[in-house]
């Protein structure tokens, strides 16, 4: 009991110490020079971890895990990109997030594209994203947090607790252009499912009276609640007597172990003339759930999703939402991007991005 109780005082005087440091003169250890030096002594030698793909080209994609969580589902993010220490922002292939071969899309797809652009609002994203990674000891500080707490906390729960891990779909301006609307447009109300910390929310809900949100984390909840958003039960927002003008279902549906009945729950509580439904999917569409014992199983309904690449999945979809109610009316593609760590500025993974009507 001395021993642990000696470990554990030595480890809060260190984060003490630590947090000085960052707060005061040791500010300038939050720099990329400080975070690769770190990275080379955790590494045991000069170059990136090798968990970070160490000796591959630059140009191939490192699939390593993070785990973030979408509607209290484990959503598994794979390491698309990776930004060297004291190098800028390289705009060109970021641009590249956004392309998508029209003359691979159906007849029907070609003429309701939306082409999106990095524009501003995404931009800021990823410089606060950036900056926030080479915080040396702040990064640290969530390890060790992480470290102790996922014992018995999920990873999103403690995300929600220490205020990081945020997730970025849209800006204001790209959310504006998929709907057609204008910056003062606004109706009634609006359900987010699977809301996080309420980041993405933020940005719908100038255009909305009333803002309503699902959540399964408590820390989650208790960082919607800080923004005076109405949190719903998992099972309470498909019975609260009322419809919605605009729901939107973001990055859940691979998560879901029902989703096409998500769908059809959706479509029955949607305002049905003006009611919009705002679904992001991740491609290439992987389905998977995890059960109470903390293994990855097949949903129990399987999305007929087909194709090998972004444009021959997004083909597919059309029959997929015609069986729940629904036709397309507009749909970007769009990266679906996370705050990063110490290992990394931030992760990204492509999403698809539709606007879809009832019928």
């Amino acid at each position: 009991m001395r021993l642990f109780l000696g470990w554990l005082g030595c480890t809060l005087v260190s984060l003490w110490l630590a947090r000085r440091m960052w707060t005061g003169t040791g500010r300038s250890l939050r720099s990329p020079l400080a975070r690769s030096l770190y990275m080379n002594m955790m590494s045991g030698g000069p170059g990136e971890p090798a968990a970070a793909g160490s000796g591959k080209d630059n140009h191939q994609v490192a699939e390593l895990e993070l785990k973030g969580q979408c509607g209290g589902k484990e959503h598994t993010w794979y390491r698309r990109l990776r930004f060297k220490e004291n190098k800028k922002l390289n705009l060109d292939s970021p641009n590249q997030w956004y392309v998508c071969n029209r003359e691979q899309l159906c007849e029907s797809l070609q003429p309701i594209f939306v082409q999106s652009y990095l524009d501003q609002g995404t931009q800021i994203f990823l410089n606060n994203s950036i900056e926030k990674s080479g915080w040396l000891f702040i990064q640290l500080y969530h390890s060790f947090v992480s470290s102790v707490f996922s014992l018995f906390m999920s990873r999103t729960s403690i995300n929600g607790l220490l205020g990081r891990g945020s997730m970025f779909v849209f800006s204001p301006d790209q959310f504006q252009r998929l709907l057609k609307i204008n910056p003062d447009w606004k109706t009634h109300r609006l359900l987010d499912l699977g809301a996080g910390d309420g980041e993405v929310t933020k940005i719908m809900s100038p255009h909305f009276e009333e803002i309503y949100a699902t959540e399964l984390s408590e820390t989650m909840i208790w960082q919607l609640q800080k923004k005076k958003y109405r949190v719903l039960g998992i099972n309470e927002w498909q019975n609260t007597g009322f419809q919605y003008d605009v729901i939107s279902c973001l990055n859940l549906l691979d998560r879901c172990d029902q989703p096409l009945t998500l769908l059809k729950d959706i479509r029955s509580v949607l305002e049905p003339t003006r009611g919009r439904v705002i679904l992001a999917l991740v491609l290439p569409f992987h389905p998977y759930v995890e059960n109470v014992g903390g293994k990855w199983e097949k949903p129990s309904e399987i999305l007929e999703i087909k194709g090998q690449n972004w444009e021959e999945q997004v083909n597919s979809l059309p029959e997929v939402f015609r069986k729940a109610g629904f036709v397309i009316e507009a749909f970007t593609r769009l990266p679906y991007l996370c705050e990063g760590d110490m290992y990394n500025d931030y992760y990204v993974l492509d999403d698809a991005v539709f606007v879809l009507k009832p019928v």
